[in-house]
This record gives structure tokens, C-alpha cells and sequence, in this order.
């Protein structure tokens, strides 16, 4: 079993270099995000680029938190119901967040620093301003309040979401803020400083830099009316079975159309290959018509899959 990320360095590298560049002439103020699975390059390894270039990267979750580069903050994302290992002060350890009172009660005594939440669009996490003094009143140094719009709607329409609320937020904290590109973070007003969370822009924003492949196992002439795979269903006709190295273990389902169905993760020569059934832990199996372009054992075949919700086996960098 093999998922294999291709990534074609320089480009890469030039478009996150251009991207922290463009957020530089915009105020500053980048911070990298770097929760999950790494975007699909590893988290522990992804903070090690970021740290070439910040101070400050963002984690998902408390859990996040071990094997980042030494000197290296780190804000945690998602609140916690629990205080974070290991001590803290208003000038080291992780920064926390907080979005409502059972947030700031289960850091109680903690006594770090925390970034409030407040309410926006996405209706997720978050409270209004006044939850600021709540933190502070518990003995949590306020660094920050964070606007976490949307990803549905226009820039135009992320940057109106947080705008809307700058009257009521104090101009001597900063405002973090997401799902801005550079120019529309750059014409946010001068009332207040800001910190601009980037992660997919960043990371992935050149797709001409990132290929996912799997190989070809086996290959196995099958009949129409056959049976095959878990469920034991009858091939549709004369051809072969592919197995492919990727499954669920990686990550790798159908994708999901809507009202037209499930789609095929698979292609081979620009042609989306149909499958048997869906893929399953390790391996998926592909049926090909007697007569289309056919993989042999070895060839590898494309997978159409978000990089941060797949599980990357080998790493090739051209």
C-alpha cells in the first residue's frame, strides 16, 4: 500500500514564500496554520518550514501541541474543557481560546494566555465582547479576540463580518481574523492591529505544486455476472479488476456529488476509473471494461482527494 504526495519544491516554496511576502506589505502579522495532519505534510514537519518565516503557528487542538520546534508559539484553535499540560504565564506556554463561559471556567486558575472568540456567521464558537472581561476576571491574560467567518460567501463579505464588529472590541488588543486574502486583510481598518490565520491560501494555494498517486497491486481478469469485493457484487462485464493501494486507512472515499452520486477517487490516463465498490481500509478495487486504457501492477494511478483529510504513506520531492 502506497499514497504517495508529489511536491514540486520550487514552485511550492515560491508560492508560500509570495504568499507570506504579499501578507508582510499588508501590515504583518502572518500566522501559519498548521493543525491536523499537517495540510498532508505532517504537522511536526509543516511547523518546521513555518518557523523559517514566524514565530507563531496555529495547532488544532490541545493535543497538537508535542514535537513543534523549540521557541516556536503555539495557539491552540479549538477551545478545551480542560487546562493544558504544564505551566504557563502571561509570557509563555500555548496560546488558548476561549468562546464562551464553560471555556473560561475550565481554565480557571491557569492563569495563561487566551485569545476570546466572538460570535460571527459561522454560529460555531464564540460570545460577544464583554466575554473578554470574563476571561481577565478569571485571571487569564487577554492577548487577542479572534473573527472566525465563513468559508461560504465572497472576501468582501468575510471582511464585512469582521468589520461589523470593531466598534465594540478594544483598540489595545488585536483582532485575529481568517479566510481573508492578503488584499482584503491589507484594507481592514487602522483602528486596531491585526493577525491574519492562514492555512489552506498557504499551503495548498498552488495546486500545480501538489500530485497524490497510489499504486496498482494487482490486476485481475474478471467476467460479466462475476462476483467480487466484500459485498460480493456482480461485475457489470468483460474486464479487469484493479486493486489500488489506498483506501480508507488513507483516508481516500468516494466524493460525494450530491444529487448526481458518488464519484470515483481514482483516475488513470485523464480517465476517471469506476469502482467495484468503495474503497475499503488499505485497498480499493476498480473495475476497467474490456478495451479501455488498463494499469498494469506498478503503474500508479491519480487520487483526487483534499490533501488535509488524507494520510500520506511516501513523499516525493522533485
Amino acid at each position: 500500500m502506497t499514497i504517495r504526495l508529489t511536491v514540486r519544491t520550487a514552485i511550492w516554496r515560491s508560492h508560500v514564500a509570495r504568499v507570506a511576502g504579499a501578507v508582510d506589505s499588508a501590515g504583518g502579522g502572518l500566522i501559519p496554520v498548521v493543525k491536523g495532519n499537517g495540510y498532508g505534510f505532517g504537522r511536526t514537519w509543516l511547523a518546521s518550514v513555518a518557523a523559517d518565516f514566524c514565530d507563531t503557528v496555529a495547532v488544532g487542538t490541545v493535543h497538537e501541541l508535542d514535537g513543534l520546534p523549540r521557541g516556536l508559539t503555539a495557539v491552540v484553535l479549538t477551545p478545551t474543557l480542560s487546562s493544558p499540560p504544564g505551566s504557563a504565564s502571561a509570557s509563555s506556554g500555548p496560546v488558548m481560546t476561549v468562546g464562551s463561559q464553560a471555556h473560561i471556567d475550565a481554565l480557571t486558575g491557569w492563569g495563561g494566555r487566551v485569545i476570546v472568540k466572538l460570535d460571527s456567521p459561522m454560529r460555531r464558537f464564540g460570545g460577544r465582547a464583554e466575554l473578554t472581561t470574563a476571561a481577565e476576571r478569571a485571571g487569564l491574560h487577554v492577548i487577542g479576540v479572534a473573527i472566525h467567518p465563513p468559508l461560504g460567501g465572497s472576501a468582501a463579505d468575510h471582511a464585512t463580518a469582521i468589520t461589523d464588529q470593531l466598534d465594540d472590541i478594544d483598540p489595545s488588543i488585536s483582532v485575529w481574523v481568517s479566510h481573508l486574502d492578503p488584499e482584503h486583510y491589507g484594507a481592514l481598518p487602522d483602528t486596531h492591529d491585526y493577525r491574519l490565520r492562514l492555512g489552506t491560501l498557504l499551503w495548498h494555494g498552488d495546486k500545480s505544486a501538489l500530485h497524490l498517486d497510489a499504486d496498482v497491486l494487482d490486476v485481475r481478469p474478471v467476467k460479466a455476472g462475476d462476483t467480487a469485493g466484500y459485498r460480493l457484487g456482480s461485475v457489470t462485464g468483460d474486464g479487469h479488476l484493479v486493486m489500488i493501494g489506498a483506501g480508507t486507512a488513507n483516508g481516500v472515499a468516494m466524493i460525494d456529488e450530491g444529487d448526481r452520486g458518488s464519484l470515483s477517487p481514482f483516475h488513470f490516463e485523464r480517465t476517471r476509473l469506476t469502482l467495484h465498490e468503495p474503497p475499503h481500509m488499505h485497498t480499493s478495487m476498480a473495475f476497467v471494461p474490456q478495451g479501455d486504457a488498463l494499469p498494469a501492477v506498478g503503474d500508479h494511478v491519480d487520487v483526487q482527494r483534499p490533501l488535509h483529510m488524507t494520510a500520506v504513506d511516501e513523499y516525493r520531492w522533485l
